[in-house]
Formats: structure tokens, C-alpha cells, sequence
């Protein structure tokens, strides 16, 4: 079994990796995968703190379970906004949505 420890671990790093690829990328899909990293990090803290916490009540993995949702959706909405904003733009990079002001 897998100690809690490596696992919160894992958890900050996929954390940081993620805060990292958002600040240091320029590109709209790459932006949107380091959020779903910063939210899959909170989903493995859901399941280990459950697993800590609460091991005989599963609250933690239905938290994990809504947060996927919440974050499948996030993403459908985000990539139709970036597919939206390439065809008009003919470009994914954030400097050139600033071109869409009024």
C-alpha cells in the first residue's frame, strides 16, 4: 500500500508543476492542461485525507468524483472558447486575444 506521505507528495508536486505551466506558458492548451493538473492534485488530496481522516466513510471520493465533473465540464467550455478564439484569430497564444478588445 501506498503511504500517505508519497501520496500528498505526488499531490504537491503535480500541484507546482501545474502553478509553474500556467505562469510560464504562453499557449491557451498548455495553459488549460496545468489546470487540470492544480485540480487532479486536489482530487488525490480528496481521496488521501479521506483515507486518513474518515477510512470507513467515502465523502472524500464523492468530493473527487463532483470535482472531475466540475473540472470535464471546465474543460468543455474552455477548449470551445479556445477553439472559438483560434478560428477567429487564427492564433492560441494569449497576447493575441488582446486584439478582441472592443
Amino acid at each position: 500500500m501506498i503511504s500517505v506521505y508519497a501520496l500528498l507528495a505526488l499531490s504537491t508536486l503535480l500541484f507546482f508543476i501545474g502553478v509553474v505551466g500556467f505562469i510560464t506558458r504562453r499557449n491557451l492548451i498548455a495553459m488549460l492542461i496545468s489546470i487540470e493538473l492544480v485540480l487532479n492534485s486536489v482530487d488525490i488530496n480528496f481521496a488521501v485525507f479521506n483515507r486518513m481522516l474518515h477510512p470507513n466513510n467515502a465523502e472524500g471520493f464523492f468530493f473527487t468524483l463532483f470535482s472531475m465533473g466540475v473540472a470535464a465540464a471546465e474543460t468543455a467550455v474552455a477548449i470551445a472558447i479556445i477553439i472559438n478564439v483560434y478560428h477567429n484569430l487564427k492564433n492560441d497564444q494569449v497576447n493575441g486575444i488582446e486584439n478582441m478588445k472592443f
